[in-house]
Protein backbone atom coordinates (compact mmCIF):
# COMPACT_ATOMS: atom_id res chain seq x y z
CA UNK A 1 0.00 0.00 0.00
CA UNK A 2 2.75 2.45 0.95
CA UNK A 3 4.61 1.67 -2.28
CA UNK A 4 1.52 2.45 -4.36
CA UNK A 5 0.97 5.79 -2.59
CA UNK A 6 4.64 6.65 -3.08
CA UNK A 7 4.39 5.92 -6.81
CA UNK A 8 1.33 8.18 -7.17
CA UNK A 9 3.07 11.00 -5.28
CA UNK A 10 6.18 10.66 -7.45
CA UNK A 11 4.02 10.79 -10.58
CA UNK A 12 2.30 14.04 -9.51
CA UNK A 13 5.59 15.54 -8.36
CA UNK A 14 6.88 14.88 -11.86
CA UNK A 15 3.87 16.55 -13.50
CA UNK A 16 3.92 19.80 -11.53
CA UNK A 17 7.24 21.02 -12.96
CA UNK A 18 6.12 20.10 -16.48
CA UNK A 19 2.90 22.05 -16.05
CA UNK A 20 4.74 25.06 -14.64
CA UNK A 21 7.30 24.98 -17.44
CA UNK A 22 4.58 25.36 -20.05
CA UNK A 23 3.08 28.61 -18.74
CA UNK A 24 4.58 32.01 -18.08
CA UNK A 25 3.97 33.97 -14.92
CA UNK A 26 0.62 35.70 -14.58
CA UNK A 27 1.12 39.33 -15.63
CA UNK A 28 1.11 41.72 -12.67
CA UNK A 29 -1.59 44.29 -12.05
CA UNK A 30 -0.35 47.59 -13.49
CA UNK A 31 1.73 45.93 -16.22
CA UNK A 32 0.91 46.09 -19.91
CA UNK A 33 -1.25 43.20 -21.03
CA UNK A 34 0.53 40.81 -23.40
CA UNK A 35 -0.46 41.42 -26.99
CA UNK A 36 -2.24 38.86 -29.14
CA UNK A 37 -3.69 38.28 -32.59
CA UNK A 38 -6.14 35.36 -32.78
CA UNK A 39 -9.10 34.34 -34.93
CA UNK A 40 -12.58 34.62 -33.46
CA UNK A 41 -15.44 32.19 -34.04
CA UNK A 42 -16.22 33.88 -37.37
CA UNK A 43 -12.64 33.70 -38.68
CA UNK A 44 -11.91 37.42 -38.09
CA UNK A 45 -8.53 38.29 -36.58
CA UNK A 46 -8.79 40.08 -33.23
CA UNK A 47 -5.84 41.85 -31.61
CA UNK A 48 -5.38 43.44 -28.22
CA UNK A 49 -4.59 46.72 -30.00
CA UNK A 50 -7.97 46.62 -31.80
CA UNK A 51 -9.72 46.40 -28.42
CA UNK A 52 -8.06 49.43 -26.79
CA UNK A 53 -10.07 52.46 -25.79
CA UNK A 54 -12.52 50.55 -23.56
CA UNK A 55 -12.32 48.22 -20.61
CA UNK A 56 -11.64 44.66 -21.70
CA UNK A 57 -12.76 41.57 -19.83
CA UNK A 58 -10.39 38.96 -21.25
CA UNK A 59 -11.39 35.59 -19.90
CA UNK A 60 -9.70 32.27 -20.48
CA UNK A 61 -11.79 29.14 -20.13
CA UNK A 62 -11.00 25.42 -20.35
CA UNK A 63 -13.46 24.01 -22.83
CA UNK A 64 -16.55 24.80 -24.90
CA UNK A 65 -19.93 23.44 -23.89
CA UNK A 66 -19.04 22.18 -20.41
CA UNK A 67 -21.19 23.15 -17.41
CA UNK A 68 -18.85 25.72 -15.83
CA UNK A 69 -17.76 27.27 -19.12
CA UNK A 70 -21.35 27.50 -20.32
CA UNK A 71 -22.50 29.09 -17.06
CA UNK A 72 -19.68 31.67 -17.23
CA UNK A 73 -20.29 32.55 -20.89
CA UNK A 74 -24.08 32.78 -20.45
CA UNK A 75 -23.65 35.03 -17.40
CA UNK A 76 -21.54 37.40 -19.47
CA UNK A 77 -24.18 37.22 -22.23
CA UNK A 78 -27.01 37.94 -19.79
CA UNK A 79 -25.11 40.85 -18.22
CA UNK A 80 -23.89 42.28 -21.53
CA UNK A 81 -26.05 45.43 -21.30
CA UNK A 82 -24.62 46.30 -17.86
CA UNK A 83 -21.06 45.56 -18.95
CA UNK A 84 -21.45 47.66 -22.11
CA UNK A 85 -22.96 50.52 -20.09
CA UNK A 86 -19.82 50.45 -17.94
CA UNK A 87 -17.67 50.76 -21.08
CA UNK A 88 -16.52 47.14 -21.12
CA UNK A 89 -16.20 44.57 -23.85
CA UNK A 90 -15.96 40.81 -23.33
CA UNK A 91 -13.60 38.42 -25.10
CA UNK A 92 -13.26 34.72 -24.33
CA UNK A 93 -10.16 32.67 -25.14
CA UNK A 94 -9.83 28.91 -25.20
CA UNK A 95 -7.48 26.35 -26.67
CA UNK A 96 -9.89 25.15 -29.32
CA UNK A 97 -10.56 25.39 -33.02
CA UNK A 98 -12.53 28.39 -34.28
CA UNK A 99 -15.23 25.95 -35.52
CA UNK A 100 -15.78 24.67 -31.97
CA UNK A 101 -16.02 28.24 -30.71
CA UNK A 102 -18.53 29.02 -33.50
CA UNK A 103 -20.77 26.11 -32.47
CA UNK A 104 -20.60 27.16 -28.82
CA UNK A 105 -21.37 30.82 -29.61
CA UNK A 106 -24.26 29.88 -31.88
CA UNK A 107 -25.77 27.36 -29.46
CA UNK A 108 -25.84 29.86 -26.56
CA UNK A 109 -26.29 33.09 -28.57
CA UNK A 110 -23.04 34.59 -27.30
CA UNK A 111 -22.69 38.18 -28.59
CA UNK A 112 -18.94 38.53 -28.00
CA UNK A 113 -15.81 37.11 -29.62
CA UNK A 114 -14.46 33.72 -28.62
CA UNK A 115 -10.84 33.49 -29.70
CA UNK A 116 -9.19 30.27 -30.84
CA UNK A 117 -5.78 29.94 -29.17
CA UNK A 118 -5.18 26.52 -30.71
CA UNK A 119 -1.50 26.29 -29.78
CA UNK A 120 -1.97 27.93 -26.37
CA UNK A 121 0.58 30.68 -27.06
CA UNK A 122 -1.60 33.49 -25.70
CA UNK A 123 -2.75 31.44 -22.70
CA UNK A 124 0.94 30.79 -21.92
CA UNK A 125 1.75 34.53 -21.96
CA UNK A 126 -1.07 35.14 -19.48
CA UNK A 127 0.00 32.25 -17.23
CA UNK A 128 -3.30 30.55 -18.07
CA UNK A 129 -1.99 27.42 -19.79
CA UNK A 130 -2.14 23.90 -18.39
CA UNK A 131 -0.35 21.09 -20.15
CA UNK A 132 -0.65 17.66 -18.56
CA UNK A 133 1.07 15.94 -21.51
CA UNK A 134 -2.17 14.36 -22.72
CA UNK A 135 -4.61 17.17 -21.84
CA UNK A 136 -4.00 20.81 -22.73
CA UNK A 137 -6.38 23.43 -21.38
CA UNK A 138 -6.64 27.10 -20.69
CA UNK A 139 -7.04 27.77 -16.99
CA UNK A 140 -10.14 29.67 -15.88
CA UNK A 141 -8.45 33.05 -15.43
CA UNK A 142 -9.83 36.49 -16.19
CA UNK A 143 -7.99 39.77 -16.73
CA UNK A 144 -9.65 43.16 -16.49
CA UNK A 145 -7.65 45.41 -18.81
CA UNK A 146 -8.06 49.18 -18.89
CA UNK A 147 -8.48 51.36 -21.98
CA UNK A 148 -4.71 51.89 -22.26
CA UNK A 149 -3.95 48.16 -22.25
CA UNK A 150 -2.80 47.82 -18.62
CA UNK A 151 -3.98 45.03 -16.38
CA UNK A 152 -6.25 46.55 -13.73
CA UNK A 153 -7.29 43.33 -11.98
CA UNK A 154 -6.74 39.59 -12.20
CA UNK A 155 -9.16 36.82 -11.26
CA UNK A 156 -7.37 33.54 -10.68
CA UNK A 157 -10.09 31.81 -8.63
CA UNK A 158 -13.35 32.13 -10.51
CA UNK A 159 -16.80 31.14 -9.30
CA UNK A 160 -18.64 30.88 -12.62
CA UNK A 161 -22.03 31.60 -11.03
CA UNK A 162 -20.87 34.95 -9.59
CA UNK A 163 -18.05 36.01 -11.90
CA UNK A 164 -19.91 38.42 -14.15
CA UNK A 165 -21.50 40.18 -11.16
CA UNK A 166 -18.07 40.42 -9.51
CA UNK A 167 -16.63 42.08 -12.61
CA UNK A 168 -19.57 44.51 -12.81
CA UNK A 169 -18.99 45.53 -9.18
CA UNK A 170 -15.25 45.96 -9.80
CA UNK A 171 -15.86 48.02 -12.95
CA UNK A 172 -18.18 50.32 -11.01
CA UNK A 173 -15.57 50.74 -8.29
CA UNK A 174 -12.67 51.25 -10.70
CA UNK A 175 -14.68 53.71 -12.83
CA UNK A 176 -15.71 55.77 -9.80
CA UNK A 177 -12.18 55.80 -8.35
CA UNK A 178 -10.72 57.00 -11.64
CA UNK A 179 -13.31 59.79 -11.92
CA UNK A 180 -15.09 58.41 -14.99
Amino acid sequence: MFKRIWMVLRFFTFLVPINAAWADEVPAVGSMAPGFLLPDQNGREVSLDSLRGKWLVLYFYPRNDTPGCTEEACSFRDDMAQLTALGAQIVGVTIAEAASNAEFALKYHLPFPLLADKEGAVARRYGAFSDWMVIRLARRYTFLIDAQGKIAKTYLKVDTSKHSAEIIADLKQLSSSSGK
